[in-house]
């Protein structure tokens, strides 16, 4: 009992520093430029025919000079129609290129491969990664030039997810709440990690590294070069704006989703010491809650759920709120319930004798 009274105390002290942090040192973003340098978006696609065209169409509609973008589509052998599909959309765009992906650099494998290949292929000082199923807003590249300051060798934006139905709202809530509690930490300068669905690499910074050729290979290699970078001295920025909010599909089947959160909770491994804290105690809430009922009454129990889940519904709320978005009331209950119920589901699934399937691929 006395374990699990010291673990509460800890986990509401967090949570309330973290909500602090949240109100009180919020940083600022600006779109201001003193020059726009041309830019490289990089992009690997693998069966990806009824993706592509959306995020396509997104880096068409981008507020930025035209002549200043190439766009490099690495088909990773696609076994359905997305180099047709890509092909067709790119045919009167001269600064669109789709390469054919038909062997390996290095140590890559996977999309770190395709994405070593266009990064050979590129031009520019700025590589600009996402994913063929994201849709990124008009004001990205401004946004995310805008705090690639001198020191800086990655900059890093937000995604969500994109959907009207139930399982896909719940989705989105989740996605803007774990990087809401990543910002935080971001803020007061401390290193957290990136989403290569929504980056920004320095050209020297990669280079520095040697590319995704010469790092060992992980299933989350955007944050295998994230690591790397920072270790040879460069600084890095974190973006939480309605201006780099990128739209990701949702998970298309139940198993999607867990091949999907098992290979980021792979990913979450590599987390410094002070984000795996925050993890593993928001993780371990109902595991020691549960227990914790045989020494208490019904309405201890009901306090501390209750308090828990007035925390977390405040500050999601923040979260959604500084992106101009909103939840209607119930769904901060359901997202409760959505957390408790995938997070035993995940902890069992990520721990049974089975390969990450990512892409078609088995790792």
């Amino acid at each position: 009992m006395i374990v699990s009274v010291a673990y509460f105390i800890l986990y509401f002290s967090l949570f309330l520093v973290l909500l602090a942090l949240l109100v009180l040192n919020r940083r600022r973003y600006t779109l201001e430029l003193r020059e726009q340098p041309r830019i490289s978006i990089l992009i690997a696609a693998r069966n990806e025919e009824h993706t592509i065209l959306r995020c396509l169409h997104a880096i068409e509609a981008l507020d930025y000079p035209k002549d200043k973008i190439e766009v490099l589509i690495g088909d990773d052998a696609s076994t359905d129609r997305t180099r047709a599909v890509i092909e067709k959309f790119i045919q009167d765009k001269p600064s669109y290129t789709c390469i054919p992906i038909t062997h390996t650099l290095g140590k890559a494998r996977g999309k770190a491969n395709v994405l070593a290949q266009l990064a050979k292929t590129a031009t520019s000082d700025y590589f600009f990664y996402t994913d063929a199923d994201i849709a990124v807003p008009k004001e990205w590249v401004q946004a995310m030039l805008s705090e690639m300051k001198k020191e800086v060798g990655v900059v890093t934006g937000i995604t969500t997810i994109e959907g009207n139905s139930f399982f896909a709202r719940l989705q989105s809530m989740d996605w803007l709440y774990v990087l809401g509690l990543m910002q935080v930490v971001s803020d007061v300068g401390l290193r957290v990690t990136t989403m290569g669905n929504n980056m920004l690499l320095r050209r020297q910074a990669y280079e520095e590294v040697g590319g995704y050729e010469s790092i060992n290979f992980s299933v989350t290699e955007d944050i295998a070069i994230f690591n790397e970078v920072l270790k040879r001295g460069w600084n890095f920025r974190n973006i939480y704006s309605p201006h780099v909010l990128a739209l990701s599909t949702p998970a298309p089947t139940f198993m999607a989703f867990l091949q999907q959160r098992r290979r980021w909770m792979r990913g979450s491994m590599h987390l410094p010491w002070y984000m795996a804290i925050i993890f593993i105690l928001h993780s371990a809430y109902y595991p020691v809650l549960l227990p914790f009922f045989a020494y208490t009454s019904v309405g201890v129990m009901l306090a501390i759920f209750t308090l828990k889940l007035l925390l977390q519904s405040l500050y999601l709320h923040l979260c959604l709120r500084r992106l101009g978005c909103s939840a209607r009331w119930y769904l901060y209950f359901f997202f409760e319930l959505y957390l408790v119920i995938s997070s035993i589901i995940l902890i069992v699934y990520f721990f049974l004798p089975l390969r990450i399937r990512w892409k078609g691929r088995k790792y």
